[in-house]
């Protein structure tokens, strides 16, 4: 029996197993399983690995993807441009990493924003892991950007930045939130932004998947944004993992 699995945490917001449960379901793969590893710190990999030898692939969430990467025997060139990690192959003993978050959302992105020209300027929220792969994309589609922290390093905006100064959303049609705000449990949470200076030529994408319809997407609704979730970027991501797993 193959296996693979979701390591992270917490994981209780993942929909990871399901997708792959159905799949192997849908599809008659009878051979193959996919499970949760809660894992409270990265350290924790090895033992994993050795308890359960039949793993050959794994898929990565926060807080871990860039934390993995020590433990990698090799990097894919576009994981290592990116900087960060969500699939891991596991072939004859070695870990080798992956970024399938890239794939996800630029096929995802590109289909959001339609027939529409794409921006000229982006902002992104957040600057974890799943940042880097949506930085990655922006780059290659010729979009600027800036990220948004709300502990930012040199170059890097604030949200009280973005709220003192109207200039910053006039010019960014397109906002990407990558991080984990609003995600279930904690679903009353959301960034800290002027939601009353979006207008209908903005775009909100959040990569959040639970619940579909997150504080932040309600607030670009009632501003009659265009918005998005993360959930065909989350089913992109992983045909794009099975596909890595499987070749």
């Amino acid at each position: 029996m193959r296996k693979f699995g979701l390591i992270g945490f917490p994981l209780s917001h993942s929909f990871s197993k399901k997708y792959f449960s159905d799949k192997f379901e849908q599809e008659g793969i009878t051979n193959a399983t996919y499970d949760l590893y809660p894992l409270q710190s990265i350290e924790e990999l090895p033992q994993l690995l050795s308890t359960i030898p039949e793993l050959v692939g794994l898929n990565v969430t926060i807080p871990y993807k860039e934390q993995v990467i020590p433990y990698l025997n090799d990097l894919d060139p576009k994981a290592a441009e990116i900087g960060a990690v969500n699939t891991v192959k596991i072939e004859n003993r070695k870990l080798i990493g992956y970024n399938t978050d890239y794939y996800g959302f630029k096929d995802s992105l590109i289909k959001f924003m339609g027939a529409n020209p794409l921006p000229k300027q982006a902002l992104i929220l957040g600057t974890g892991g799943a940042s880097k792969a949506a930085k990655a994309v922006l780059e290659d589609l010729g979009i600027n950007y800036q990220f948004v922290s709300r502990h930012p390093k040199a170059g890097q905006l604030s949200y009280q930045e973005i709220t003192d100064s109207p200039e910053y959303l006039i010019h960014s049609k397109l906002i990407i939130n990558t991080t984990p705000l609003g995600t279930f449990p904690k679903d009353a949470e959301f960034p800290a932004l002027p939601y009353d200076q979006l207008t209908k030529n903005h775009f909100l994408y959040d990569l959040v998947y639970n619940p579909m319809e997150t504080v932040f997407i309600q607030k670009g609704i009632a501003a009659n944004c265009w918005v998005k979730n993360g959930l065909e970027m989350l089913h992109g991501q992983a045909e794009k993992a099975w596909e890595i797993w499987n070749k």
